[in-house]
């Protein structure tokens, strides 16, 4: 995984990408925070989820704690909270 500086969890997402729009609904249902970045108005993040996606723009892609996941589940994005942001569940349930 890649590390990018950031304590917690971030979407990386296209406008209507309905992997993106999938996660985000479970997500949304787990309360927890997390913030969303479109990677068609941050040149950055875009440049970011390609050194993560090997040079593709594959969406979803979220960080926790830093910890990059390209097109993960819900699970795996609970569980990577679990491991690397603990703090964020106890928040957000």
């Amino acid at each position: 995984m890649a590390e990018y500086p950031d304590d917690g969890v971030v979407v990386y997402h296209q406008p209507a990408c309905v992997f993106c729009l999938k996660l985000l609904t479970q997500l949304r249902f787990t309360r927890l925070q997390y913030r969303t970045v479109n990677i068609w108005r941050d040149p950055d993040a875009a440049a970011f989820v390609r050194l993560v996606a090997d040079g593709n723009e594959t969406v979803p892609t979220v960080t926790v704690a830093g910890h990059a996941m390209v097109n993960p589940s819900r699970k795996q994005v609970l569980e990577a909270v679990a491991e690397h942001a603990p703090h964020l569940l106890a928040k957000g349930r």
